[in-house]
């Protein structure tokens, strides 16, 4: 909350790119203490994207260096841009189960070109202004998105909490569990290695709460350094990360890796990549503007930013980008006033990788994997599930559908899915059609109104057969209350109206647009009698009235209530 009130005060009159900032911020003054708060906050950011960049890096199956160097990415490109002040970018757990099922079927070699072109097509997206399409998709859809995410991470880093290996797709991670649970518990050194990572899981739910100063260090980094104590006791021998040397873990893509552009599967995998780092982005970029007062994100300019961010961490082999809500909000919280605290992140995280990388080597995976089980949860949003319930049943529908398919099949099939599943939900709402049926003397009456579209063809299929099976001898059908009419409906009126006139029915049919029928106004009136003219002999008396008549004014005012409708108003 204190971080947000910073923001809103002198923060929020910050001007886009930082110069409007300085002057908003009362002069040189408020720009020392904006850089300042900047320099912490970077500091802040540092610390809790380092663990989440080892992490993702772990969790999608490849080194551990690529996730810094992602990071590094994240800060020094994407931070730079100007599409958003206070958002963070780098490698997302919310892309590691995708990443590690395409490395596991077209090797990490293919990852660097698989991002590179992702990277390309997002700015491709940017430029065209497509930016804001993302906010398009239904919230239900991205909902359930993440917990299609979230469950099988939690289930696939419950495996690296034990220092197992997870058995392979998200329902086998599932079904896999008790077998790992009873393989703990006959194992001391798995067992210290689980406690540790739910040592961690604890910590990222409850630290927050702590009083004082103690409470603002991230709980990732408060794991990390109790995971390391614990590591290094005599007697504990639990699997600790292995780091390699920043420069030589970069994997720069050659002619054989781009050959394999023309493989349909890495095709797929860059489409699927650049939709889903896209929607994360930039579904993070309108919660994040949520959490403070300070410019707002420009969609299509992010969009390029992560583009441009992508396309390097390609061109290096590296993780792909995504804007991250766990730094995000931790560099709000911190009180950041300027993207400056974005870009310094990754400053910090490539001089901590090149001159203290032994440090890397001292913090236990099953650490790693707890603050990857709280992401997890944090994406599946169990929460989310009731309030959708009590808000809007049909969206919640559609929210679970997405993530259990996600969760069965995979992540593109499942983001599908729950945009087809949202999509029909969405036309069966606004093809909303009112039909009234009645009788009356010898005539059957259809009146509809609303939007008559073929998913309500069987409702005024029901309707016509009705009219006809009464037997009266005259059928109306007034349809000029449809403000849409599809073709389906269409051909089937107008086939039943031809139908049933073939049989020797009267059917009065009224389309949209049409006027009603007039009805018979009766003998037309008298015309009335010519004003005479002055000196013009007047044999009959004259119906005009003369200078000496009486006159008399019309009372306007309406009538009671009870008088209001006359008995001829049918």
């Amino acid at each position: 909350m204190n971080g947000a009130k910073g923001v809103g005060g002198r923060g929020g009159a910050t001007g886009v790119g930082g110069k409007a900032g300085a002057e908003g911020s009362g002069g040189k003054g408020g720009t020392k203490g904006d850089l300042a708060t900047d320099i912490t906050a970077s500091l802040v950011v540092f610390l809790v994207a380092l663990p989440l960049c080892i992490g993702v890096a772990v969790a999608s199956g490849v080194p551990a260096e690529l996730g810094i160097i992602s990071g590094v990415i994240g800060g020094l490109v994407v931070g730079a841009v100007r599409g958003s002040t206070l958002q963070v970018s780098g490698p997302a757990a919310g892309l590691a189960a995708l990443v590690a099922e395409t490395v596991a079927e077209v090797g990490v070699a293919m990852l660097g070109v698989i991002v590179l072109f992702a990277g390309l097509l997002q700015i491709v997206l940017g430029l065209v202004r497509l930016g804001r399409m993302f906010q398009a998709i239904s919230v239900a859809v991205v909902q359930g998105m993440l917990a299609g995410i979230g469950v099988p991470l939690m289930f696939s880093q419950a495996y690296p909490m034990a220092d197992a290996k997870a058995p392979g797709t998200a329902l086998e991670n599932m079904a896999g569990i008790p077998g790992l649970l009873a393989g703990v518990l006959t194992n001391p050194q798995a067992m210290i290695a689980m406690l540790l990572g739910v040592v961690t899981i604890v910590l990222s739910f409850v630290w927050k709460k702590v009083p004082g100063p103690a409470g603002k260090i991230p709980a990732a980094l408060v794991a990390v350094g109790i995971g390391m104590v614990v590591a290094a006791l005599p007697g504990v021998d639990v699997k600790t990360l292995q780091v390699g040397n920043l420069l030589n873990s970069v994997q720069v893509p050659g002619a054989e890796q781009f050959a394999g552009l023309a493989d349909g599967t890495i095709i797929t995998a860059i489409l699927t990549f650049t939709v889903i780092a896209s929607a994360e982005s930039l579904f993070t970029a309108a919660a994040v503007d949520r959490m403070h007062n300070g410019p707002r994100t420009r969609y299509n300019t992010e969009l390029i930013a992560q583009g441009a961010g992508n396309t390097v961490a390609g061109i290096l082999g590296a993780l792909p980008i995504t804007a991250v809500v766990a730094r995000s909000s931790a560099n709000v919280q911190a009180g950041a006033k300027t993207r400056l605290s974005r870009t310094l992140h990754g400053l910090w995280l490539l001089l901590f990788a090149l001159l203290l990388p032994q440090v890397l080597a001292l913090i236990p995976i099953s650490v790693l994997a707890g603050v990857l089980v709280h992401s997890g949860w944090k994406l599946f949003g169990p929460a989310e599930f009731p309030k959708m319930w009590r808000q809007d049943r049909g969206e919640f529908a559609v929210m679970t559908l997405t993530m259990l398919v996600i969760v069965a099949t995979a992540l593109l099939e499942g983001v599908l899915f729950g945009l087809a599943a949202g999509i029909v939900l969405a036309a069966l709402r606004m093809s909303q059609t009112v039909i009234r049926q009645h009788v009356e003397q010898d005539t059957a009456k259809v009146v509809m109104a609303g939007n008559a579209t073929f998913l309500r063809l069987p409702k005024v299929i029901d309707a016509l057969e009705a009219a006809a099976a009464s037997g009266k001898p005259r059928i109306r059908l007034d349809l000029t209350g449809v403000t849409h009419l599809d073709h389906a409906c269409r051909s089937q009126v107008e086939e039943f109206t031809a139908q049933q006139r073939g049989l020797g029915l009267r059917v009065e049919l009224l389309m949209p647009g049409e006027a009603k029928q007039a009805v018979d106004p009766g003998p037309a009136p008298a015309p009335l009698p010519r004003r005479p003219v002055p000196g013009e002999d007047a044999a009959e008396p004259s119906p005009w009235p003369t200078a000496d008549a009486e006159w008399f004014y019309l009372d306007t005012r309406p009538l009671p209530e009870e008088h209001a409708r006359s008995p001829l108003v049918g």
